[in-house]
């Protein structure tokens, strides 16, 4: 995460979920599997680590894209497709681990045999 990361936005939209869900947020560290001390860090502006983010935006169906600040200068990127394969090969819950590896191998050796050049 960068500081482009709106963790008072992300923090707000927890709470708005927690709130329909009727939850304490002691209920939303126990069902979102991070510590309540993570949850009292984020409402004081301090950034989750990776696997608490992770594990919150699992839990709230909430997008890391939607609190990305858009500063102007930078450009957002979309990701290169062989990236959005990958990642999409490695969620796949009817692979192994070791399964979307060697697909990804054999993904990556075509595409770099087949793509074309920009001149």
């Amino acid at each position: 995460m960068s500081e482009n990361f709106d963790v008072g936005a992300f923090h707000a939209a927890l709470d708005s979920q927690r709130l329909a869900m009727g939850l304490i947020w002691k209920d939303v560290a126990a069902e979102a599997g991070v510590s309540a001390s993570t949850l009292t860090r984020m409402s004081q502006g301090k950034r989750p680590d990776v696997d608490g983010l992770a594990a919150l935006l699992r839990w709230s169906g909430l997008q890391a894209e939607m609190f990305i600040r858009d500063t102007g200068a930078e450009k957002r990127k979309t990701a290169e497709p062989l990236a959005q394969i990958t990642a999409v090969l490695r969620a796949d819950k009817n692979l192994s681990r070791e399964s979307a590896e060697a697909i990804e191998q054999i993904l990556k050796a075509a595409y770099k045999r087949f793509r074309v050049k920009e001149p």
